[in-house]
């Protein structure tokens, strides 16, 4: 008898027939039974299926805003803590050494940003909004509203923006604490401008401590996020934010697969003390830390590598009064664990100055408690003093108020310290690190006094400053 040949599509729809049916005993000539085996295993373990974003998008993609703002560079350029650029391109540029574009030349930006109230208060990036003369919010449903910069805190890079409109989609809040490496995510913003753009990825790693961002224990993603992307919202699969896309790693300007969030329980606690106090306090304790590793946590006997190693205790600080010590391992915080050193700067920055904080420490192969006054943190460089609806400033400086050890090292009663200097002041010698006393013989400590001095000086004006020991006057031609 002939044997009869079957064409493998034949083949092929007879496995699926029988599959179709629940039929596991399907065979193939010339293939021995290979037993049931493996076809329970098959069946215990089915293939997962790729997550969709589709009903993600659709319900929390209204919450996400289109920012446009219009910028003066050299104000930019004043407020020292981001870049000169009016695009976030020249901030990564900055970041990463390379060559910066010239400033002093009015300029736009993008950013993104979402929606947290229903009466129009927005968070987004402080670089998307910094130094802005106008600010401009776009819908995704394509209304347009001119925003309120209510507040930014550049160490944190949080910003909250408001716009006068009512009934508007927000977002749900996550739990950064619940969210896990490995965990799918996604950003809706608009890299280079294209607006509602979806991006999906993976959280990489978490409490990631950037070099210059030390308060901010980042999220890491793969997520892909460019310039424009910044102030967006980050997503877990269960539509709500866990963070906002901040940085990216590149040597190019564009993705790398390296993107940081700022964790939203962080970026919460800022949002509300810059509504309430329209600036962020924070504590320090006065200690360098730095990551503890493998071989590190054997060499002082702790077991495996947690918290965070004491590298310089600042002498007169808080944590030397205390007793802490170069080499001790802050292992928890006021109760709360320190897993990577770069999770102890935020901690400790949410500590309300003046509260006696305990740090559990590692020492001599032992743990013990060491009693803190938690202290505040030097305040942040100021919005400029010519008020932030007109960032090129009549004066020209960058500013904070002094701290009492600094108002008493000078034997002053208040003043503000220069932190960038350009303009008419850089032009009559006003240097960084002066400090401004008094205006036509008004003591200035505030910068909304120097600002109604300037106001009032007309188109000259004696500023007194104290440089190190001396205190002169500087004549400064406010054209």
């Amino acid at each position: 008898m002939q044997a009869t040949r079957f064409k493998p599509s034949i083949i092929a729809l007879a496995i699926a027939a029988a599959l179709a049916a629940g039929c596991t005993d399907v065979k193939m000539p010339g293939v021995k039974d290979a037993g049931a085996a493996p076809a329970a295993t098959a069946a215990a373990a089915p293939l997962r299926q790729l997550p969709d974003f589709s009903t993600l998008v659709e319900q929390q993609g209204p919450t996400v805003v289109n920012i446009a703002v219009k910028k003066d560079e050299a104000a930019v350029a004043m407020r020292g803590n981001r870049g000169p650029g009016d695009e976030e391109m020249k901030e990564f540029l900055r970041r990463f050494g390379l060559p910066m574009p010239e400033r002093g030349t009015p300029s736009q930006g993008v950013g993104s940003g979402f929606i947290v109230s229903p009466d129009g208060m927005i968070l987004t990036n402080a670089h998307v909004v910094d130094g802005a003369t106008e600010v401009l919010v776009k819908l995704a449903d394509k209304r347009e509203f001119k925003a309120k910069v209510l507040g930014t805190d550049a160490k944190t890079d949080v910003a909250v923006i408001k716009v006068d409109a009512t009934g508007l989609p927000a977002v749900k809040f996550g739990d950064t604490s619940k969210l896990r490496v490995g965990e799918w995510v996604a950003a809706i913003g608009s890299p280079f401008g294209l607006e509602h753009t979806v991006t999906a990825g993976i959280v990489s790693a978490k409490s990631r401590n950037l070099p210059d961002e030390r308060l901010v224990p980042f999220i890491q993603t793969d997520v892909a996020v460019n310039p424009g992307n910044s102030g967006g919202p980050l997503f877990n699969m269960d539509g709500e934010v866990v963070g906002i896309n901040s940085q990216i790693f590149s040597t190019s300007g564009g993705y790398m697969g390296l993107s940081f969030a700022i964790p939203i329980d962080l970026a919460l606690k800022v949002r509300d003390q810059l509504i309430a106090h329209g600036k962020v306090t924070r504590g320090r304790i006065g200690v360098v830390v730095q990551p503890m590793t493998a071989s590190l946590a054997e060499s002082f006997g702790l077991g495996k590598a947690r918290g965070a190693l004491v590298s310089n205790v600042e002498p007169n600080a808080p944590a030397a009064k205390a007793g802490l010590q170069t080499g001790d391992v802050i292992v928890a915080f006021n109760g709360k664990p320190i897993a990577e050193s770069g999770e102890l700067p935020a901690i400790v920055a949410e500590t309300k100055p003046g509260e006696t904080a305990t740090a559990r420490v590692w020492r001599n192969g032992a743990e013990r408690d060491v009693k803190i006054t938690v202290a505040e943190m030097a305040g942040e460089p100021a919005k400029l003093a010519g008020a932030q609806a007109a960032p090129q400033g009549k004066l020209g400086v960058a500013v904070r108020p002094l701290s009492a050890e600094e108002a008493k090292r000078i034997q002053s009663e208040g003043g503000l310290l220069v932190e960038r200097a350009d303009g008419a002041a850089a032009k009559a010698g006003v240097r960084p690190g002066d400090v401004i006393l008094g205006v036509n013989g008004t003591p200035v400590k505030s910068v909304d006094e120097l600002k109604s001095a300037i106001d009032a000086a007309g188109k000259n004006a004696a500023v007194l400053v104290q440089r190190g020991e001396n205190r002169l006057f500087v004549p400064v031609q406010i054209g």
